[in-house]
């Protein structure tokens, strides 16, 4: 069976995770023949390229898939994928992302692919954008999902805002779980030479977000309760792993005097040293208004640390409040603030729901699972 993968980027990011140990997993353990195409990966936030070439494998390149919209660019960018598919003939077509997912699947249907499935990791639509980019985007997703024949979803809560918007039918979705690699973070202790590394000592209370620094991802809510959060106990200490457009701007408010000292920004950093930072945090803050299933707190979870998010999108089907984290309404700083006081002044606590949070990701995360998953669902659909 011949399959081709199509994603906008490959910068570093869940979805382009997600899709590397797809394309990997489905060669490597039921013999695959797997392509992945992907546009030209720039920005800050780092590229994923390498971990798809060491493998011995390499990236068909788009250079007209822009993440932007750009009518002449996105007009090459199709007529680029339809040679490209006529080339390889897959016998299945598997999108990923907004602009590769709806450019991606016009290819398909255009160079007459037998089996078309986009890849849901998050929403193109939604109240995080203004209503007439809305608009634009929900009718691109309804006119693609006419010639889509399914829908790998990675959270009921996507296939739930894809139906309400019209676009498929229940019987068009499945849910696949991102899975990853689960025992690098398993295995993730709190190390107290990498916290000192990081300069944090054995008394202190480190909460860490693992995000790109754009917007959207919560960063603000955060820095709008510091002062209140360290006021109440002196001892927490912050830690921010990523990269993005906003780090001098998080940077400068970091700076400020009642902050001074108290965030710790470590840049962009291979997937490979994530395990050890998160392994170094005491709870992780998830506080994004656009994610589908957030791989930070499956990978907290997995490294059995309590977990705090806004209750947007899939967060609550990782984070289950009261049993692997604290769920917060979106938005609202003020329970945010007395969540993270709660759960930083009790240790028995943040070890009941860490504990709770491994075994639930290491049961339904595991990556194995999501490959063979997805192979199910491509013989499926074959038949």
């Amino acid at each position: 069976m011949r399959i081709a993968h199509i994603i906008t980027r490959l910068i570093v990011g869940g979805a382009q995770e997600n899709t590397i140990d797809t394309v990997l997993g489905l060669k490597a353990r039921h013999g695959v023949n797997a392509t992945l195409i992907s546009g030209p990966t720039s920005g800050p936030e780092g590229s994923l390229e390498p971990l798809f070439t060491r493998s011995g494998e390499s990236v068909l390149r788009c250079p007209h898939l822009v993440r932007e919209v750009h009518p002449w660019h996105d007009t090459l960018a199709l007529w680029h994928l339809i040679g490209l598919l006529r080339r390889i003939q897959p016998e299945i077509v598997h999108t990923h992302s907004g602009k590769a997912g709806f450019i991606g699947r016009l290819a398909a249907r255009m160079a007459r692919t037998r089996i078309i499935v986009h890849g849901i990791h998050g929403p193109s639509f939604g109240g995080f954008q203004g209503p007439l980019a809305n608009s634009a985007f929900v009718a691109a997703e309804r006119f693609a999902g006419k010639f889509t024949h399914h829908f790998a979803s990675v959270a009921h809560a996507m296939t739930s805002q894809y139906l309400a918007a019209g676009i498929g039918q229940p019987q068009q979705f499945t849910r696949i779980l991102s899975g990853f690699d689960i025992a690098p973070f398993v295995h993730a202790g709190n190390n107290p030479p990498n916290r000192e590394r990081l300069g944090f000592s054995c008394d202190e209370v480190v909460i860490g977000m693992v995000s790109r620094l754009f917007s959207l991802k919560g960063h603000d809510d955060l820095f709008d309760i510091a002062p209140d959060l360290l006021a109440h106990n002196p001892k927490l200490r912050f830690l921010l792993v990523g990269d993005g457009a906003w780090r001098s701007r998080l940077e400068a408010r970091a700076a400020a005097p009642k902050l001074k000292g108290r965030f710790v920004f470590t840049g962009l950093v291979p997937p490979t040293e994530v395990p050890a930072l998160i392994g170094s945090m005491d709870i992780l803050v998830h506080l994004s208004r656009r994610e589908g299933l957030p791989r930070a707190l499956s990978q907290a979870s997995a490294a059995a640390k309590p977990t705090v998010a806004f209750d947007c999108d899939g967060a609550r089907e990782v984070c289950l409040d009261n049993e692997t984290g604290l769920l917060v309404p979106a938005g609202d700083t003020s329970v945010l603030t007395q969540r993270l006081l709660e759960l930083a002044a009790d240790v028995s606590l943040r070890t009941r729901l860490g504990r709770s949070g491994q075994k639930l990701v290491i049961a339904e995360f595991d990556v194995n699972r999501m490959v063979d998953q997805t192979w199910e669902l491509y013989n499926r659909l074959a038949t």
